[in-house]
């Protein structure tokens, strides 16, 4: 197999996942500075709610087609463009005078982490054995959470509200975010080099060497072509569509907590250092929580494992609408962090196992569409509860949001169960069946069915 090809060396996956974790980074810096400059601009809580919603607006229409580009071609240059449109997006946000600019200029910024997020997760697809699946998604979800450990931290410490300097610090954080995002152009070398592009199927072992545009356009001759999976056989595939709810449910929790958070903490008298803080300390949780994740796996079981978190991770959320002090706070973002932690990895492998196997990363666009549906409903629902209900209404939203994925995570891995314990019982089988026959002579005819 061509995934295997990579197996032994696993510094392409170091390089995704320090490239990742810088993009995260600024996305991560940026997201809270948006919502920074925004109240500073003279946003109120619906306001606030519908930049954040403007993030995910065009990845939401541009997905699918660039899944359907990436199972036809190279996956690299969709990290290079990602990470040069976050860029963009958060730089000209800094310099964004009006909440329309400032909305669209987050919509860019959005644009290119979708880019950047397509490409990684078909890299890690596609040069992942299906026994190496859960362990390398998991690795690379780390480079999210250290992007998203450090990225609130820098832009809590550069955002000071202090004598009217809000808007002025926040440019300034969106600026830096900008610079993060470049640094992550230089980690882009030699992650994709010994791989066939759409060959994760057919191609010999002995063949990883051969690149271009060529390998592609004979494979699709002799296989089905990536392009002509329709997306609705890819939705109607079991396990698909349970898995793109999870990880929708998952993410919208994370992203409202990183566009909400500061305005909690501005309505309690936290300052915007504190606010950067708890949320590093969630992401430090997600990154603990998959560091660990392969043998939670092997005690609890997938299903467990992801309704478990789902479920706990609901009533987390709806507990930091309580009027509770910094520390308790603190406390809840980290078990959260930790439950959270399950949820993207874990839909990443279901939904690359369900899905047929020349369209994956049109699911895993599919997917990501889900998340960013999630992502511009969410947002603007909740600003919309919380101008009617407070600011501690969305998260209560987000509780009953995490504990409907709680059930759909029952669903959501049916089948990861059936080839744990379908080897177990072939395996000794043939193992006994030769030893039992003492008469040399007539295994010939009489037990050629017991093998």
């Amino acid at each position: 197999m061509a995934a295997r090809a990579g197996a032994g060396d696993r510094r392409w996956l170091l390089r995704l996942v320090i490239a990742f974790a810088f993009s995260q980074a600024a996305v991560s810096m940026a997201r809270p500075a948006v919502s920074y400059r925004a109240l500073a601009l003279g946003a109120d809580e619906r306001a606030v709610g519908v930049i954040a919603g403007v993030y995910a607006l065009l990845p939401l229409f541009a997905a699918v087609p660039l899944g359907r580009r990436t199972d036809r071609g190279r996956c690299v240059p969709l990290l290079a463009v990602g990470a040069v449109l976050i860029g963009v997006g958060c730089g000209l946000s800094g310099t964004a005078g009006s909440l329309a600019a400032l909305a669209a200029w987050s919509g860019v910024m959005g644009l290119g982490h979708l880019c950047f997020v397509i490409g990684a997760q078909s890299i890690v697809a596609r040069r992942s054995s299906p026994a190496e699946q859960d362990r390398n998604f998991g690795h690379f979800t780390i480079g999210a959470s250290l992007g998203q450990l450090v990225g609130p931290v820098a832009a809590g410490l550069l955002v000071s509200g202090h004598d009217g300097a809000m808007g002025r610090t926040s440019a300034l954080a969106l600026v830096v975010s900008a610079g993060v995002a470049a640094v992550s152009l230089t980690c882009l070398r030699r992650i994709e080099a010994p791989v066939i592009p759409a060959g994760t199927t057919a191609g010999p072992g002995k063949k990883p060497k051969r690149r271009g545009k060529t390998e592609p356009a004979k494979k699709s001759k002799s296989k089905s072509k990536p392009g002509k999976v329709s997306v609705w056989r890819i939705l109607r595939t079991r396990g698909v569509p349970s898995g793109i709810l999870v990880s929708l449910a998952v993410l919208s929790a994370t992203d409202i907590l990183t566009a909400y958070l500061p305005v909690v903490g501005e309505e309690r008298g936290i300052s915007p250092t504190v606010i950067g803080v708890l949320l590093s300390l969630r992401a430090a949780a997600a990154i603990a929580c998959r560091l660990v994740m392969t043998p939670m796996i092997q005690r609890m079981g997938r299903t467990v494992l992801l309704t478990g978190s789902c479920l706990l991770g609901g009533l987390l959320c709806a507990g930091i609408a309580l009027p509770v002090p910094v520390w308790g706070l603190a406390l809840m973002l980290v078990a959260l962090g930790f439950c959270l932690g399950v949820g993207q990895p874990l839909s990443m492998t279901t939904v690359v196992r369900a899905a047929p196997e020349e369209a994956r990363s049109t699911a895993l666009a599919l997917r990501l569409t889900g998340n960013r549906l999630g992502q511009v409903a969410a947002p603007a629902s909740a600003g919309l509860v919380a101008g009617v209900a407070g600011t501690g209404a969305p998260f209560m939203m987000l509780g009953v949001l995490l504990l409907g994925a709680a059930g759909l995570g029952v669903r959501s891995t049916p089948r990861d169960p059936a080839p744990a314990k379908a080897p177990a019982p072939t395996a000794p089988a043939p193992a006994k069946a030769p030893e039992t026959p003492g008469e040399p002579p007539v295994p010939v005819d009489g037990r050629t069915d017991r093998h």
